[in-house]
């Protein structure tokens, strides 16, 4: 499986970013797959998941009502829309997937990951 994300940059404080993650070479039927952060010096959390046969959403608290998980399945992509970006949403996003159900997976435990990309918001 390979995961690669695109998206990201340097916007001010309420801006919108759209994050995409371009999924290759997996071979099962549906998989979750997730929107993590990590800062320095803090562990990775979790901040979006979907699963990819039911459509099923889940989202952080602190995103809720402000991030937007999608796919796009003709072109095996999935995009995190980000609206009204505040400076503590500041993180490396990775994407990662996982075959199991988003209901088991933690930023531990997730099998497959992208390179990140940056979001900066000042």
């Amino acid at each position: 499986v390979q995961l690669v994300e695109s998206g990201g940059g340097s916007v001010q404080v309420g801006a919108s970013l759209r994050l995409s993650c371009e999924i290759s070479e997996f071979t099962g039927s549906s998989y979750c797959i997730g929107w993590f952060r990590q800062t320095p010096g803090k562990e990775r959390e979790g901040v979006a998941r979907i699963y990819t046969g039911s459509g099923n959403t889940y989202y952080a608290d602190s995103v809720k009502g402000r991030f937007t998980i999608s796919q796009d399945n003709a072109k095996n992509t999935v995009y995190l829309q980000m609206n009204s970006l505040k400076p503590e949403d500041t993180a490396m996003y990775y994407c990662a997937a996982d075959p199991r159900p988003c209901t088991v997976i933690t930023p531990g435990n997730v099998r497959y990951w992208g390179q990140g990309t940056q979001v900066t918001v000042s």
